[in-house]
């Protein structure tokens, strides 16, 4: 699929069309989303507010993570026209990206999981997502190996994790 892609679209927009499927694919699931009854779990107080604060740090960290990168080119709104060489790639290793290597991913799955109360629709949804994003880690991380070379085997001897320090 990547070679057909790479065939019909210059180099430096292949990762906005990605973004732009996988956000078109977002919005399509949300569209056509039927309700699931039940509720998962509720929880009122303190551990409430946890899960609000987890949620919040996860609105942080996706919107930080967003803001290290340019999201302009991310989205193919600015192109930029590498000279041709893979070293000219950089991956940067300062706040989130310094702790794990998908860090938008990683606030991702604290907006979603940490709800209070968690619906049964909610739920499937957190569940789908992210198993979603599971699956696109090792294929997005295999296409930066092969569009990087050896920069970003560096970047990940650098930081080690991709969504959990210590775990994953």
């Amino acid at each position: 699929m990547r070679h057909w892609v790479a065939r019909l679209l210059p180099a430096p927009l292949e990762r906005s069309l990605y973004v732009w499927v996988a956000s078109i694919l977002l919005i399509a699931v949300c569209a056509l989303w039927r309700p699931v009854p039940g509720i998962a779990w509720s929880v009122d107080g303190p551990p409430m507010w946890a899960l609000r604060l987890l949620q919040a740090a996860g609105v942080w960290l996706t919107l930080r993570s967003a803001a290290i990168l340019d999201i302009r080119e991310l989205a193919g709104v600015v192109v930029r026209i590498p000279d041709g060489q893979a070293s000219d790639v950089e991956f940067r290793t300062t706040g989130p990206y310094g702790w794990v290597r998908h860090p938008i991913y990683t606030g991702w799955f604290l907006i979603v999981f940490a709800a209070a109360p968690m619906t049964m629709t909610r739920l499937v949804f957190a569940i789908v997502s992210c198993v979603y994003l599971l699956i696109a880690i090792p294929l997005e991380e295999r296409s930066m190996h092969a569009a990087a070379a050896g920069t970003y085997a560096r970047y990940v001897a650098q930081v080690r994790w991709r969504l959990l320090p210590g775990v994953y």
